[in-house]
């Protein structure tokens, strides 16, 4: 792209210290890191919950003040003069505040008059956001009203109403569907390309980070590792691998085994219908363990989960597992504990869910995929029994939802979206809760509350406030309620929606050893790489149901494609051509 050497960020020995309002402790976000940013370049920031990068862009923001070091933004101190520059960047936090109520012209005025764009400048500028984000369409639509997608689209407009020299997007994609992650990268990249724009994103999917200039890997407030993608890549060179389950194996299956050879194995991810696995270093895999493995390039995440684990030292090990062969527990001969039959939601004239049949049976994990609207939370909320069908047949663990939906949430667990328990109660206070909630008596419910803080490693929160977790704690505690009565059925509505690749695993290792243990799991996700974890998935786009079967049926649904992330794409253009074409 013609970059230019010229620094937009440069930054020397930064530290910055909270307090940690959970532990009451002193918490180290930065630790004497150091960055450079060319201008007119496109850097990732990577690395796991906790690594920093969400201080470090506010603090590139001129939000945080560095405890020490020094940081020069667009040739500013930014310490000594922070408005000057925000005057010259844009920043989409996390949460971009959108107002709901407010159409999308609206929110792009709102946010144009805040930022002092003239009159005379908006319509050109206007017009070249709402085509750049397909939202010319949507100008009189409220923002509360969109999808998440667009949402987030909208987001980025708001942030670029005025032509900014610098943009720092913190996590701009989570949450997002593939359909909808593919355009605001599609846009970003024209920005870099066309403006000369230097963009600074933090991201929790290493696909993303691949597609940057330059990648730092933050770890402890530190830069463990920075360089192209191809650089980072390289330490996983020689040392990465696929191996194909056994037949009518799940793959989460053998990423398990695989994980369990610690000694071995660094780490092991399904991917289109195998298994991607990292030897250590120095080792031989064994054939025996792993027959038919074959050499594969190495790729940026690869080379994420080299450097991570060797720097923390972190072993893969898997969970204990049950005696029983697994691969037996959602085979065809286990009872079915969902049955759904031609299942309709209207909300007044728009329907949310249109006709869509299916069944799991005990044991199994049944993924839902969609893009963004696509009726997956409202199949999720009919299921759980906490919104009525308009029409069809629903019996969740034997009994008819229409009828008797009480009985069934007794026999079920709930993880929503967005964290929902009681955020001043303590982390055990919230257990005790729930697990009165779900009719345990005294003794039975201190017992489980002591066994889920052991389990997901929430001891050292016990006390502290739910709300003033850290994100993935968050996550961790709202399984543990979910799990306290120790339900038939698990429902689980994006839940590592952010987390970084290796929370990634050890949240899904622990959804393995659930399903061993007959627990059905039922998931909605916008991460394809967790379709291959599933036994079965469907995918549902405007509340249609467009396909549904193995992860594996599914691909050759798509043609053959080679991963999940391409099937979904492909299975959802094509569904909206054909509805496009009234066909359907």
């Amino acid at each position: 792209m013609g970059r230019t050497t010229a620094a937009a960020v440069s930054g020397a020995a930064l530290s910055k210290r909270f307090l940690d309002k959970a532990t009451k402790q002193q918490r180290i976000a930065l630790d004497g890191l150091s960055i450079e940013v060319a201008a007119g370049s496109l850097t990732a920031l990577v690395g796991p919950d906790g690594a920093g990068k969400t201080t470090l862009i506010r603090m590139i923001a001129g939000l945080v003040v560095p405890g020490a070091g020094t940081l020069s933004v667009l040739d500013l101190d930014v310490v000594a003069d922070p408005q000057a520059v925000q005057d010259r960047i844009g920043y989409m936090p996390q949460r971009f505040g959108l107002y709901e109520d407010l159409s999308v012209q609206e929110n792009l005025d709102l946010y144009a008059d805040l930022h002092g764009v003239p009159e005379g400048a908006r319509a050109a500028r206007y017009a070249r956001l709402l085509e750049m984000t397909d939202l010319a369409r949507f100008t009189d639509r409220p923002a509360g009203k969109l999808s998440g997608g667009m949402k987030q689209k909208l987001g980025l407009a708001c942030t670029l109403v005025r032509s900014p020299e610098l943009l720092l997007l913190d996590e701009p994609t989570v949450g997002v569907d593939p359909l909808s992650r593919r355009e605001l990268w599609q846009i970003v990249e024209q920005l870099v390309r066309e403006e000369r724009l230097t963009v600074v994103v933090s991201t929790a999917y290493l696909d993303e980070a691949e597609r940057c200039d330059r990648v730092f890997l933050m770890h402890d407030g530190r830069v463990l590792a920075s360089g192209t993608p191809e650089a980072l890549r390289a330490a996983a060179d020689g040392r990465t691998y696929v191996a194909a389950p056994s037949p009518g194996e799940p793959c989460r299956l053998l990423q398990a085994r695989l994980l369990e050879a610690a000694d071995t194995i660094l780490d092991a991810v399904p991917q289109g219908g195998e298994v991607r696995f990292i030897r250590r270093k120095d080792v031989t895999v064994p054939n025996g363990d792993v027959p038919q493995a074959r050499a594969v390039p190495a790729r940026l995440e690869d080379g994420f989960m080299v450097l991570l684990r060797e720097a923390r030292h972190v072993a893969a090990n898997a969970p204990a597992y049950a005696a029983a062969p697994a691969v037996a527990t959602a085979s065809n001969a286990q009872p079915t504990v969902i049955e759904v039959r031609d299942l309709v939601r209207r909300f007044g004239d728009f329907t949310a869910v249109a006709n869509t049949s299916f069944s799991v049976r005990r044991g199994e994990v049944f993924g839902l995929l969609g893009p963004n609207g696509a009726g997956k939370t409202t199949t999720f909320r009919m299921l759980c029994g906490l919104l009525p069908a308009t029409s069809g047949q629903l019996r969740v663990a034997g009994v008819d939802m229409r009828h008797a939906p009480g009985s069934a949430r007794r026999r079920i667990g709930y993880v929503s979206q967005k964290f929902a328990l009681y955020g001043n109660l303590s982390v055990a206070e919230n257990l005790g809760f729930y697990a009165g909630a779900y009719g345990l008596r005294a003794t039975a419910a201190r017992e489980r509350v002591a066994a889920s803080l052991a389990d997901f490693g929430l001891g050292p929160y016990r006390d502290a406030p739910a709300l003033q977790l850290p994100g993935g704690y968050k996550q961790r505690l709202s399984m543990a309620a979910a799990l306290i009565h120790r339900p038939e059925i698990l429902f689980l509505d994006e839940p590592t929606s952010g987390a970084d690749p290796i929370a990634r695993r050890e949240f899904w290792l622990r959804i393995t050893r659930l399903a061993q243990q007959g627990i059905s799991i039922v998931i909605t996700t916008h991460v394809m790489e967790e379709a291959e974890y599933c036994d079965r998935i469907v995918i549902q786009d405007a509340g249609r149901l467009l396909a549904i079967g193995t992860p594996a049926e599914v691909r050759a649904q798509a043609s053959n494609a080679p991963d999940m992330e391409r099937a979904f794409i492909g299975i959802v253009e094509a569904g909206r051509r054909t509805a496009a074409g009234g066909t359907r």
